[in-house]
């Protein structure tokens, strides 16, 4: 493709030769009609994953492959910066994410609702441990960065290409996207989900990252967001002289 796409659907992976053939089949479906590409970042994975992405005739299918395994962030903050459309998409690439929701994010950008719109699993289908501790981390993350979203750790989100620029690579980073963003001054949305029960692989992130690490992340993305440099450019100024 030589010409840049209107979206990017940006979806890391490790390990999920399983998944690939049936989630690219349900992206045809449910992106047909649309300018897009789609941008796999392969997060070193040891199995068939990089063999089992086809490629199309329209040259919309675009891989990423690191050297080896530098997680979830990493492979996300690669995929968006390397994305060409003035729309990135984040997606799971483990078929819990539905892509027949993307479309509906989109829409919402489109239209000037807002530059990020968050996807949120109203009925998760995980298990009730799982559950219990990602809706007290939610809250506490929440209240704690004030980005006021309920369900950060749900990947399926949409946001204008500018909105990138907020991101800080570090790792943990995807947590914390609605909250980088929001504190740029970007406009925030949220909207309800397909969430489904992993078919293929086992979940790559146990309660040791989800909760211990995060709770020191979230105290680092409270301390630079109070560090921003806050400013607007009244006009511009004549040349002395002039």
């Amino acid at each position: 493709m030589s010409a840049a796409p209107a979206l990017s659907v940006v979806i890391p992976l490790y390990n999920e030769e399983e998944n690939i053939p049936i989630l690219q089949r349900e992206l045809t479906a449910a992106l047909a009609g649309l300018d897009y590409e789609i941008v796999f970042v392969d997060d070193g994975s040891r199995d068939a994953t990089i063999a089992k992405i086809a490629p199309d005739a329209e040259g919309r299918i675009r891989v990423l492959k690191f050297e080896r395994n530098a997680g979830q962030s990493a492979a996300m903050y690669a995929g968006l910066h390397a994305a060409r459309g003035r729309v990135a998409a984040l997606l799971d690439g483990d078929l819990q994410n539905d892509p027949a929701d993307i479309p509906r994010l989109v829409a919402e950008i489109e239209r000037g609702a807002a530059d990020l719109v968050c996807g949120y699993r109203a009925k998760r289908k995980d298990t009730v441990v799982k559950r219990i501790t990602s809706r007290v981390a939610n809250f506490v993350r929440s209240r704690f960065t004030r980005d006021g979203v309920r369900d950060t750790g749900c990947t399926l989100k949409a946001m204008r290409k500018e909105c990138v620029s907020a991101l800080v690579p570090f790792v943990g980073m995807h947590r914390f996207i609605p909250a980088l963003v929001k504190g740029a001054g970007f406009r925030l949305m949220e909207m309800p989900v397909n969430h489904r029960p992993r078919q293929f692989g086992v979940s790559k992130y146990g309660l040791g990252n989800r909760a211990i690490r995060a709770t020191v992340d979230m105290f680092g993305v409270r301390w630079l967001l109070s560090r921003q440099l806050r400013y607007r450019v009244a006009s511009d100024a004549p040349p002395p002289g002039s």
